[in-house]
């Protein structure tokens, strides 16, 4: 351990983001801060990027305002400093090798990309065409939603496994789908070009901070073990807890705003209630790590192999959070 490392374990979080030269100010008292007092660059010292960390892993996801000066390669040169960038998606073409530019709101709540193994750590977002109305971004700390359980429940969804997968409700998409909606289907039928399906438990522990959170999100297919009207029950049961509204903060994009969610505590839900409006944000991800439950067991690859999207990165521990 270096002496820089022995100081940060006896900091408290306000010296760790003086050290870092930014302030951190909650918008939420489960989740969200803003961060102020910082020009994002892939030229961020060591010490600004930990804090940014530190601040991430505390509140779960951060915005930034005033950073219009970003572009894609600035965007993904920051996303360096705190992290290995991923290639955009496992199966989703993306315009160039970097980024992701999502130009449809998700609308439902999910953890991005839980249909593979090495789950990502965190995504960064940066909106770059905003709609005069509509199309904000909601999180979910699913952190808080798990300590929110009843002790009995705890247990028991502790000791439960879930299969996600990319093929989440296609069928339902494809049936539901207006027939000249063709940009709709054919997306759809890219992101389902190689299936992939893993096991994952349904409660991790965030690797740094050791809290427990819920694994759930749209990529979930069902519990193992359960029958399909249970896994149904039970699914619909945690996704309620988790997405009270206690649990959530609201950004309204701006120009020059960029937020960044802990991809390992939260699910997010992009509204599409901008109508004909176009919407457009950029996406990087950072590599995580293998997903384990209470006793270490690690998430287990049923279909698809993940490597070329990501490496699977060495997280480590942060000092000053109860679970560690």
């Amino acid at each position: 351990m270096s002496i820089t490392e022995l100081e940060r374990a006896t900091q408290t979080p306000e010296q760790i983001y003086a050290a870092g030269g930014i302030t951190v100010h909650k918008v939420g008292e489960l989740i969200g801060a803003r961060i102020d007092g910082v020009h994002l660059s892939g030229d961020l010292s060591e010490e600004t990027a930990y804090a940014i960390n530190y601040a991430l892993a505390a509140h779960k996801v951060v915005f930034f305002q005033g950073q219009q000066h970003l572009d894609d390669t600035s965007q993904y040169e920051f996303a360096g400093t705190l992290g290995t960038q991923t290639t955009p998606h496992p199966t989703v073409k993306s315009k160039g090798d970097k980024l992701l530019v999502l130009d449809r709101a998700a609308n439902s709540w999910h953890t991005d990309v839980t249909f593979v193994d090495r789950i990502p750590k965190a995504s960064i977002l940066r909106a770059t065409t905003i709609p005069e109305y509509g199309g904000a971004t909601t999180w979910a700390s699913t952190t808080a939603a798990y300590e929110q359980l009843p002790a009995s429940l705890k247990v028991f969804v502790e000791n439960l496994r879930a299969v996600h997968t990319n093929a989440y409700d296609y069928a339902e998409v494809v049936n539901q789908a207006n027939p000249v909606d063709a940009q709709r289907l054919a997306y759809y039928a890219e992101f389902t070009r190689e299936i992939y399906e893993t096991e994952h438990p349904v409660v991790r522990i965030h690797p740094a901070t050791g809290e427990k959170t819920l694994l759930l999100g749209h990529f979930f297919k069902e519990f193992v073990g359960l029958k399909p009207s249970e896994s149904v029950a039970l699914y619909q049961l945690l996704q309620a807890r988790i997405i009270k509204l206690e649990n959530t903060v609201r950004w309204n994009w701006s120009a020059g705003d960029l937020a960044i969610w802990d991809n390992q505590a939260t699910q997010h839900y992009g509204i599409a209630d901008y109508g004909t409006q176009a919407r457009s944000v950029h996406r990087v991800t950072l590599a995580g790590d293998v997903p384990v439950d209470v006793r270490g067991e690690q998430s287990r690859i049923l279909q698809g192999d993940a490597a070329e999207y990501s490496i699977i990165a060495d997280i480590d521990r942060l000092p000053g959070f109860a679970a560690n």
